[in-house]
């Protein structure tokens, strides 16, 4: 299963799963301070609605040649530039998360239908300027991959329900954490704990 397969599987699961939700529970609990509407908003508006505005976005030159770069450099920015994100984007999901209404499911479809027509006339090596820098599409799409893999499932947990993702999905969201933390410096405890040699430290994350 390619990337673009992989994007495609992995935001078909998101939207069975919030087909699922009852809105009952949209306003309870979803991640930290996120209610579970928040988090739904922030995981359509960084993996799916963001997808056509990044692709029409040509890049002058490339800087990062892979997702876990994307990560990396998220990671190593400097902690005030860190928090104005974290603000702006705890914003976007609350603004984004009252947008899908009451029929969270229709605006996410809508979401993925626009997202999957613009990838259908992006090419592989195209450049496209992230938030990150300049990527090449096929780099850049795994985060957003990513993005659907783990949010979708603090979603699928916050509601008690499962997600389905294919084998392939979770396979590609794996590899790139692990990816993820070797390039922040963390790869070889990742891969102890990984093979039951040592546990990680608590508040562990390649993110």
């Amino acid at each position: 299963m390619d990337f673009r397969r992989t994007y495609r599987s992995a935001a078909i699961a998101f939207a069975d799963l919030v087909s699922r939700i009852p809105a009952e529970r949209l306003d309870g609990p979803g991640l930290g301070e996120w209610t579970l509407r928040d988090l739904l908003g922030h995981t359509a508006s960084s993996a799916l609605r963001q997808v056509p505005v990044v692709l029409a976005e040509q890049a002058p030159m490339l800087m990062l040649t892979g997702p876990e770069g994307y990560f990396a450099t998220v990671r190593k920015a400097p902690p005030e530039l860190v928090t104005a994100a974290v603000s702006a984007s705890t914003d976007d999901a609350r603004d984004t998360g009252k947008a899908l209404g009451a029929e969270p499911v229709q605006v996410i479809s809508g979401m993925i239908g626009q997202a999957t027509s613009a990838l259908a006339v992006a090419g592989d090596d195209d450049l496209i300027a992230t938030p990150a820098g300049g990527m090449r599409v096929r780099d850049w799409l795994p985060t957003r991959t990513f993005e659907l893999v783990v949010h979708g499932s603090d979603a699928a947990s916050a509601a008690g329900l499962p997600i389905d993702f294919d084998p392939e999905v979770l396979a590609e969201s794996a590899a790139l954490a692990a990816r993820i933390a070797v390039a922040v410096g963390d790869g070889l405890p990742a891969l102890r704990a990984l093979t039951g040699r040592t546990p990680l430290p608590d508040g562990f994350s390649v993110l």
